[in-house]
This record gives C-alpha cells, sequence and structure tokens, in this order.
C-alpha cells in the first residue's frame, strides 16, 4: 500500500489523494504515524499515512453510471395498480400500463412499486430477475431471482449495492412512512454478513494494535450498522460514518479514554 507524508495528517491525505487521483470517499486510508511538531524545528516529524483505492476506477464509473441512469428513470417510473397479498413473501409480476407521479404511498404500494422497479432495472441490466419479498426484523427484503447472478452482484458485490442504494432512494421518494429494504440476491447477502462481521473484528484488532484510526470501503447503510453493532460491545474502539451516499463509510477509531 503506498505510503504519503506531509506535516500533518490532513495534508499527507490531501497529498495521497492528489497523487492517486482519487477522492477521499474512493480511498482506504490508514493513519500510520501522526508526526510531531517539535520544537523550533528540533524533533519535528512528518506525518505518514497509506492510501489505496478502495475500487478500480472501472467499477467505480460503472457504479456512479448506474445510479444516474435509474435515479433519471425514477421519475418516469410507471404506476401499476396491483393487489398484494397480506402474506411474509410475495411474488410480484411486472405489467406497466398508466404513468402517474408516485409520492405519499402506504407500505404496501410503495413496496410493490419498487418490485415492479427492480424488474424493470434487471430488465434493462439484461439479467430479469422474479421479485420475491419477505420482512424479517424490521426490514422489508427483496430477493432477485435470476439466473445471471453475477450480473447483479457485481465484482465485490458493486453492482448490487448501487441497486441497494437505488432501491432505498427510491422507496424515500415514494413512500408516506419510513421503510428499510434490503436487495439480495441467491445468499450474497448471507456470505457478506459473515465477511462483515470477520472485518468488524480484524479492524478492532487493528485499531487496538496500533492506536490509529482505520477507514473502511463505503458499504450500504445497513452493512455499516452490521459493523457498528458487532463492535459496540468493545468499549475499547468506536464506530462513526462519514461521506456522502452513495459513498459512505465508515471510520473506526481508537476510544480514547482507554488510551
Amino acid at each position: 500500500m503506498p505510503i504519503y507524508e506531509g506535516a500533518t495528517s490532513g495534508e499527507a491525505v490531501v497529498a495521497g489523494l492528489t497523487a492517486l487521483g482519487i477522492s477521499k470517499d474512493e480511498a482506504v486510508i490508514e493513519i500510520l504515524d501522526e508526526g510531531k511538531k517539535g520544537f523550533l524545528g528540533m524533533g519535528k516529524k512528518n506525518a505518514r499515512v497509506s492510501i489505496e483505492p478502495s475500487v478500480t476506477e472501472d467499477i467505480s464509473e460503472a457504479v456512479s453510471q448506474t445510479v444516474e441512469d435509474v435515479l433519471v428513470a425514477a421519475d418516469k417510473t410507471p404506476v401499476v395498480t396491483a393487489e398484494v397479498p397480506a402474506v411474509e413473501e410475495t411474488i410480484v409480476e411486472i405489467t406497466p400500463t398508466t404513468a402517474e407521479i408516485l409520492s405519499d404511498l402506504d407500505d404496501e404500494a410503495a413496496l410493490t412499486q419498487l418490485a415492479l422497479y427492480l424488474t424493470n432495472i434487471t430488465n434493462e441490466l439484461n439479467a430479469p430477475a422474479l421479485v420475491k419479498t419477505e420482512r424479517e426484523n424490521g426490514l422489508v427484503i427483496f430477493h432477485l431471482d435470476t439466473k445471471k447472478q453475477g450480473i447483479l452482484i457485481g465484482k465485490h458485490g458493486k453492482m448490487l449495492n448501487a441497486l441497494q442504494y437505488l432501491a432505498q432512494v427510491f422507496i424515500h421518494r415514494v413512500a408516506k412512512n419510513k421503510l428499510s429494504v434490503v436487495v439480495n440476491v441467491g445468499d450474497y447477502r448471507q456470505k457478506r454478513q459473515a465477511i462483515l462481521e470477520r472485518l468488524a473484528q480484524r479492524t478492532a484488532e487493528k485499531v487496538k494494535r496500533t492506536g490509529r484510526p482505520v477507514f473502511l470501503e463505503p458499504m450500504p447503510a445497513f452493512e455499516r450498522k452490521q459493523i457498528h453493532s458487532a463492535l459496540s460491545h468493545d468499549d475499547s474502539v468506536k464506530t462513526h460514518s462519514e461521506g456522502d451516499e452513495p459513498y459512505r463509510y465508515l471510520v473506526v477509531e481508537p476510544n480514547k479514554k482507554y488510551y
């Protein structure tokens, strides 16, 4: 991982981001040394940070383009009147007919429109999917059943995260009430949860070993919450989020009262 220096850690970060040609939201940053100001020029020591891109340029551009294209399409999403049975799992079939502006929908109508929306997106991506929904622990999970899982998941889950972001934006726009949704393909989210739990523990150990904060790669809000939760009982570290969606990321740092 490349190392960059500056009079302060902030200047070192800026130098590194400039050299790599990326933004802070697109980087994994670790502060190696905060540096020292010294006294009368004696003992001065530059701050040192390591920085690497969190995603490749091609993946980042692909996700950004997907977000932009579908957000534009959101304003033109057709309204479909559909009966949704009051069961835990629902299969929604898509037959768009009329076009109106969507807003202030009740929960079931909003979730139905989101199912239609996701189906249309998968068709556009040439990976048509049957959308199934289920409720679990206050979340509404949208399972995309497709024969082309790789397309909808994408490299390192980037496409699925883009779909997750779009789904959350869409539901906030059209629903009267606040709803939390998760988009899943196959068993990706279950595997991802196990990975996040291991990541949380490894990151906490690194923070405690080095006494320095660690900046994780951008991830969806519910994944950040999983790491928050995994580390909530570890009093020696604390977590907070920085940045703007869909590139908001988590920072794990030492709890100063223990250092």
